[in-house]
């Protein structure tokens, strides 16, 4: 896998991380959820484990950012 490819999933991982914490905040903010609001944040962490998989099978983990 080149460098490209690799920055271009890490560019998704952060994608669908910021779309997990948007779903998240809107999930607790809301007094009751809906089921569906359930299943897509199923998808997002499902998407976010492949990705993860992916850069693995690369030779390249994702590692978070320390700040």
């Amino acid at each position: 896998m080149t460098s490209e490819e690799i920055t271009d999933l890490n560019r998704a991982r952060a994608s669908l991380a910021r779309q997990r914490s948007a779903l998240a905040r809107r999930i607790g903010a809301s007094e009751l959820a809906a089921a569906s609001a359930a299943e897509d944040l199923t998808r997002i962490l499902l998407a976010i484990e492949a990705v993860d998989r992916a850069l693995v099978d690369a030779g390249r983990p994702y590692t978070p950012q320390m700040d």
